[in-house]
């Protein structure tokens, strides 16, 4: 049986975002189709449509927390705080490690808006060497966290 771990590495590594690989991990337990979970996350990768913003892993995880703990209908302000202490202890978690939650300096400013810098991420392999642990990293926080 495969961890949530190795499901987002795969689904990253078979060319899905950072923010995809991480929501979809854990569809099943969430009871979210699949298919409309990539779609609804897809603008989020590469620190937000390449923007190099937050890093989409934590982007990813946000959204997985926001679906488990979120605040619906109806409910009280009460459940947004917790929603937000949640996210606050991911993202220290990952700055904790990393430093930081800013895809940007997670590349040490590899441009990815440019031709230039997605060449240099592909020459580079930052791919493996960075962002697939940072996809591994929000999942295991968020198995914790959850």
């Amino acid at each position: 049986m495969s961890t949530r771990s190795d499901i987002a590495e795969k689904k990253f590594l078979a060319g899905y975002n950072c923010a995809q690989s991480v929501l979809y991990s854990f569809c099943d337990d969430l009871g979210l189709d699949k298919d409309l979970a990539l779609k609804l996350v897809c603008g989020f990768g590469a620190g937000m449509g390449r923007r190099q913003e937050v890093c989409g892993a934590i982007a990813g995880g946000i959204l997985t927390l926001g679906l488990k703990y979120g605040r619906g209908e109806g409910q009280d302000r009460a459940v947004t705080e917790e929603t937000y202490r949640r996210v606050r202890e991911l993202m220290s978690r990952f700055e904790a490690k990393l430093g930081t939650c800013n895809c940007r300096a997670l590349l040490n400013g590899c441009d990815l808006t440019t031709p230039e810098g997605q060449q240099y991420f592909k020459e580079n392999d930052l791919l493996n060497k960075t962002c697939k642990g940072c996809v591994k990293m929000v999942v295991e926080i968020l198995e914790d966290i959850l």
